[in-house]
Formats: C-alpha cells, structure tokens, sequence
C-alpha cells in the first residue's frame, strides 16, 4: 500500500453495520485513510471479525449481544437493534479505552449511520465522531427530510410526481419501501430515521458517493444533511490504482468461488455474458426464480448467475439440467473481479447501492431488477438520470415476467438504446475514476479529513 508520510496523523476507528453491504464501503474507506498514514481499525462484531482481513487495517471485536450466530440468532430486528445498542456502546467503549493507555489512542470514530450510538460513546471519551451513509445522496434527501417533518408519510404521489429541491420527479415506483408502505417494515423505517437523530452532534458527515454524480441532489438538501461526498468506496485497483494490491474490499461472508468463474469467463466472447446478482439480501420467490431462468433459456445469452447457498432450492430443477452449456449457477464470488472482466456485457442487479457503484464504476450497463427499500430509487436514477442501464417492470403480481427480462437484456446487449448506455457507462467509469484519483472531488474532501486529524493530534502533543 502506498503510504504518503511516515508523521502519525491520528487513530480512527471504523464501525460498520454487520452486514456485507455495510461492511465493504466503511472497510474500503479505512484502507483510504491507511494509504494516507491514518491508523485505522475496523471494529466488527464477533460473528462478523473472522471474515475480515485487509491489509494495514487494524481488526478488532465488539459485541452486538450475540457472538455465535450475529442477527440469525437474534431473529428479530427489534430486539438485534436493542441489544446492538447496548452491547456495541459498553464493547466499543472499553475498546476506545484500551487504546487510550497506548501511544495510538483514538482521535475518530467513524460508525455506520445506521449505528448512531456510536456518536453518544464517542462523546462520553472526549473524541471526535463521524457519521458514515452507505446509501445515495438522493436517498439521504428523502429520509432527512421526513426525520425533520417536511414530508408527512405514507408517501403517496399516486396521481403526481414527489417534487424534492436537487432531485428529479419521483413517481410512487421510485419511492423507497418503507416510504409507501410504512406500517410493512417498522423496525427498519425507524431505522432509517434514526440515522439523523443526532447527526447536528457529529463532527463530520460522509456519504459513498461523488460529486459528479450527486453534486446536486445533495446540495438540495445541504440545510439538514451537511454531508462530505467521498465514494466511490470501491477498491483501488478498479480506480486510481494508488493503494498497491487493493483488488477486494477484504471482506467475504461467504465462501466466493471466484476461480471457477474466472476460468469459464476466459472461454467465452468479449461483452457476451449476462452477470446477474441480487446482492447479498434480497430473497427471490420460487416463482421468480423460474421466470428468471426462463429468460436466461429463451434468451439464448451466457450467463453467470449468482445464487447464495440458501436460496438454491428454489431453482427450477430442469435449469440445473438443461443449460450446462450457456451458462454457469454458483453461490458466491467476487462480484468486482467478474465485472470487470472482458467477457461481462451486462449486470442483472437489484440496484442495492454498492451494486450500482460497483457496476457504474467498472463501466458495466445494468438490467435494474430492484425488489425493496432504496433499490426502487437507485434504479430510477440508473435508467433515467445517469442512462447506464433499463429498469425491468413488474406485472401486477409485483413480478418481472421472462419477456420483459428478455426485451430489457437484448435492448442492453443488442439495441441501438444499448451502444448509448454502453457509452454513457463509460463515462461514468471515468468520472468515477477522477473522483478519488488524487486531486479529485472525493480524494480532496478525504484529505482535508486527514489534515484535520493531524491538526487534532498536533494539538493534543
């Protein structure tokens, strides 16, 4: 890893929400500040801990209240949440004390937003705090601003668009979940808004995203929500290449079996194989699963689809046996190292936000399948803003049908509409690139962060 100066420029400790699409940003944003001389260490939970290794990054536990089995053994939010603030507040807390007796005693905590407790435990040690967004700009607008009582919910722009400063008309399909059906996910609503209930108390805000891409969404709502934009939090090599052998975030909670993939990968065409992935929670019904299986055989396309351990049962049995051939079902890998390959043409992807950063940043055109919470808005700004992919409909039933799977991937893989996206996909590439490249929008707001935790440390010496 590229170190820029050997002066110790303060400690930060990083605290992620323990799931794996929470877990890479705040990860990817440690090495950042490692690379720049910071000490950074991940404070993860005990479930989470054995499944971090990164370089330069140091790793420690907390506890959330269930150390063998992590959110599965609580089996309800509620109680995990409750349980999460208690633990992780008294666990967090005799960490920043065991290194306080040290010659690296933390200046920061950066925590996941969706842990703002983590700020009030800050506080009581006399340290700095920073609240870390995984999720878009435009989202972030939306939220802020319920939490500050300027929209009422439900939300229900059934008859005309939901007209926000710095965002583009959101139909009633645009709209986060929670935001329409509010009743349906309580815990996670609350949640949500939790994230802005102390934030005027937070020393610094950031959110993974950039400057180009949502310079404006977030300028919109800069009265509530003051946030430094410095994603993309994807790794280095796919980017600026600064930070020396950063191809993975460093983080699998489950086994990847990237080898196979890459070795099937090599054999087929340039831009010939639909990569499709719906992240690491989203839990597709059987009859969806057939519908998609079905496209993928009618389609006549190369796909690599990817299909966590849990969910293989629900895969038509005659897929398994009939499409050796085209394509390949496996249940993990490593999601960068596949885009970015030469044989990936198209992403089939719920548009979770490290999904769509993943696939703007490598330049990939997108098939948006979003199924919940802030999907339906990232896929709205996929198809419609940034013009990097289609967004699939749903029927009725709230299901995407094999024919319109099938027109959404020939117009991306086929159509004149997809030599555009393939087009504007490349811009965005690039625009991401000069982000965090050095002198960039995002590397610039991450350096003025450094220059204040030396200022700090000088200070303290």
């Amino acid at each position: 890893m590229q170190m820029e100066h050997k002066q110790y420029k303060g400690h930060v400790i990083l605290l992620p929400y323990p799931s794996q699409g929470h877990i890479n940003p705040l990860l990817q944003f440690a090495k950042r500040l490692a690379s720049k001389g910071v000490k950074a260490t991940l404070a993860t939970t005990h479930y989470t801990v054995n499944s971090i290794c990164a370089a330069h990054i140091g790793v420690e536990p907390i506890s959330d209240g269930f150390d063998e089995g992590g959110f599965s053994q609580a089996g309800n939010v509620d109680f995990y949440l409750k349980s999460f603030k208690e633990e992780g507040s008294r666990s967090l807390s005799q960490l920043i004390q065991k290194f306080k007796d040290s010659s690296t005693s933390v200046t920061c905590v950066v925590y996941d937003s969706f842990l703002p407790w983590a700020l009030d435990v800050a506080k009581q040690h006399g340290i700095y705090g920073a609240s870390f967004f995984t999720n878009s700009a435009a989202v972030c607008s939306i939220f802020s601003r319920i939490h500050h009582g300027r929209l009422a919910l439900p939300l229900t722009p059934e008859s005309k668009p939901l007209m926000l400063p710095g965002l583009p008309p959101l139909n009633f399909r645009d709209l986060p979940t929670f935001l329409r059906f509010p009743d349906s996910y309580p815990a996670y609503l609350a949640m949500k808004l939790s994230q802005y209930s102390n934030l005027n108390e937070a020393d610094w805000v950031f959110d993974n995203t950039f400057e180009d891409l949502e310079g404006k969404e977030a300028k919109g709502v800069s009265e509530l929500w003051q946030a430094k934009l410095i994603g993309p939090m994807v790794p280095s090599a796919y980017l600026d290449e600064r930070i020396k052998g950063d191809t993975g975030y460093g983080s699998s909670l489950w086994k990847p079996l990237s080898e196979e993939c890459m070795e099937w990968l090599e054999t087929k065409p340039s831009q010939s194989v639909v990569y499709i992935s719906f992240g690491s929670m989203v839990s597709l019904t059987e009859e969806e699963m057939e519908e998609i299986a079905r496209a993928l055989e009618e389609s006549n396309l190369h796909y690599l689809w990817i299909v966590r351990e849990t969910e293989q049962k629900k895969l038509p049995k005659w897929f398994l046996e009939s499409n050796k051939e085209k394509g390949m079902v496996v249940t993990w890998c490593n999601q960068l190292e596949m885009l970015a390959h030469p044989a990936v043409g198209c992403f089939v992807t719920h548009c979770g936000w490290n999904s769509t950063l993943e696939g703007l940043s490598l330049g990939v055109p997108m098939v948006g399948v979003p199924k919940w919470a802030d999907q339906l808005t990232d896929a709205k700004f996929v198809e419609e803003i940034w013009r990097i992919g289609v967004r699939a409909k749903e029927d009725e039933e709230g299901v995407v049908r094999r024919q319109e799977l099938i027109k959404c991937l020939k117009e991306v893989m086929e159509g004149e509409r997809g030599k555009d996206i393939k087009s504007n996909a490349n811009k965005w590439k690039e625009l991401a690139k000069k982000a965090i490249s050095e002198g960039g929008s995002s590397d610039e707001c991450i350096n003025k962060f450094v220059q204040h935790l030396m200022a700090i440390v000088e200070q303290i010496n």
